[in-house]
């Protein structure tokens, strides 16, 4: 990282993407149709763009179908696939800078977590699945002589890629690099709120060499991701947002051709405590890092403290001071620890409630409802105590940067009180008994869970969560290909 004027001088000389990208062309919306498009740091207009509907979607998916039906990209050689998405990846190292900027600008997110995301994890999701293209396998069945039974995996067709606005590009390339590896066309639509760094990635990917039709990008609002979800031309969807958008995705699934459809949705993921766990820098790192890194703005974030009675009074006080220095400032200074969120909507929704929370008898221990910053739509960084099982901010999804510590008597009440949600996402146990921590890791009702660290594991390990918070489907490692591959048996009889 540099100074905050290198990259106030990159933002100043920016091109914002403003068009969707359909058959390997940058084209208007059909209808003409624009949204506006604004920095949520300073509440200022960054550009306009096009708004998609059902008729670019159709269009959209006719050349993906085109595509893919061609044999262009799904039935070229794994090592031609595999080419171009190393070339891929390094197209978006050598962007990292000018993207990063981007991104913080389009969402609010620290430039210093976007250079993390979008420098590093980002092309490396597209290295490790285009590595990973010829090193897949299929079977062949055991079988009398007389018969030979082969088990293969094929693309599964044109795929809707539907991500949120937390974290564009990564969610982006969470999906669409496993299912270009798998050897699909795809259709991403990237948030409203945050359209630009998938339009550039879409000019990267022509740079590298995909092949007209096999990646497109529509932007636009709920009706152009209803018209993803009702295509009868798209085989697959796999969406990453709210539980109440992703239960929309199966009844579109359901009232259409019946698409296979992934979901990784809402959680409130709990933070368990054991009173033998050492109160030292890695524990209150975590627990601060997993309730306020990128403002809350993540799915898994541990805003939802569970605190042994005995330690609980030294954990407070430590949390607390870790808490207060966090630095909320400009997005584009690389000090500042915590930037803006994503819009003047979703912070009004994070301010109600912690406004409900005082209400309900949380006690703050610091921040509230007040900017911070006085401008822009940045949230006050807010600590309760006395968190109650039945309080609205205890069993809701808030999505922004509020931690609530909640007293437990014992390993059993804490795991009683983790599991009594609708959610099953993510966890984070600390311990220094590892029976307990194996006992927790098994009992806990999600899909992932970190012991002794807060951590959503890497790329190599699958991703998603139980209950409302997902569906079978995972993102991540080996096991986020079967959302993007069919599985066929040809049997032979050799008489």
């Amino acid at each position: 990282m540099t100074t905050t004027q290198y990259y106030q001088s990159i933002a100043s000389n920016l091109q914002l993407p403003s068009k969707a990208f359909i058959n390997g062309k940058f084209v208007d919306a059909i209808d003409g149709n624009k949204f506006e498009n604004k920095n949520p740091a300073t509440g200022e207009l960054l550009n306009s763009v096009s708004q998609c509907n059902h008729k670019d979607v159709n269009l959209a998916a006719q050349a993906a179908r085109s595509s893919f039906e061609s044999g262009v990209w799904s039935k070229c050689a794994p090592e031609e696939r595999k080419k171009v998405l190393l070339k891929f990846a390094e197209l978006i190292r050598s962007k990292s800078d000018e993207m990063s900027v981007m991104e913080s600008l389009d969402s609010g997110k620290t430039i210093a977590d976007c250079l993390n995301e979008v420098g590093g994890e980002v092309p490396n999701f597209f290295q490790w699945y285009g590595e990973l293209i010829d090193k897949v396998f299929g079977k062949v069945v055991p079988t009398r002589n007389e018969v030979t039974s082969l088990i293969i995996k094929e693309p599964i067709g044109v795929v809707g890629l539907v991500i949120p606005w937390n974290f564009p590009l990564l969610m982006a390339a969470w999906k669409a690099a496993p299912a270009l590896a798998a050897g699909c066309s795809i259709i991403l639509k990237p948030a409203e709120q945050t359209p630009l760094t998938c339009l550039m990635l879409a000019q990267l990917a022509q740079e590298a060499g995909f092949p007209d039709g096999v990646i497109n990008v529509i932007p636009g609002l709920g009706d152009a991701g209803e018209a993803i979800g009702r295509h009868p031309d798209i085989d697959a969807v796999s969406f990453t947002g709210s539980t109440e958008v992703g239960r929309l995705f199966m009844r579109y699934s359901g009232e259409s051709n019946l698409k296979t459809i992934g979901l990784e949705m809402g959680g409130k993921s709990p933070f368990i405590v054991l009173d033998d766990a050492n109160i030292n820098e890695n524990l209150i790192e975590s627990a601060v890092m997993s309730a306020f890194w990128n403002g809350g703005q993540n799915c898994s974030a541990n805003m939802r403290q569970l605190v042994h009675e005995k330690i609980k009074d030294d954990y407070l006080h430590a949390i607390s001071k870790k808490a207060r220095s966090i630095k909320v400032g400009d997005p584009l200074d690389p000090t500042s620890q915590m930037g803006s969120m994503v819009s003047e909507e979703h912070l009004l929704r994070v301010n109600t409630y912690i406004q409900k929370g005082i209400e309900e008898g949380a006690q703050v221990i610091f921040g509230g409802t007040e900017n911070p910053l006085g401008r822009g739509y940045f949230a006050n960084p807010t600590l309760f105590d006395k968190l109650e099982e039945n309080m609205v901010i205890a069993r809701e999804e808030i999505f922004g940067p509020v931690l609530g510590v909640m007293t437990v008597k014992n390993m059993e009440d804490a795991v009683r009180i983790a599991n009594d949600s609708q959610y099953g996402l993510h966890a984070s146990v600390f311990t220094q008994d590892i029976g307990k921590a194996f006992h927790l890791s098994k009992s806990l009702k999600c899909g992932t869970v970190s012991v002794n660290s807060f951590s959503e594991g890497d790329i190599k390990t699958p991703f998603g969560g139980y209950k409302q918070s997902g569906s079978l489907s995972r993102d991540n490692g080996t096991e986020a290909l079967d959302q993007y591959l069919q599985t066929k048996t040809i049997w032979i009889n050799l008489d």
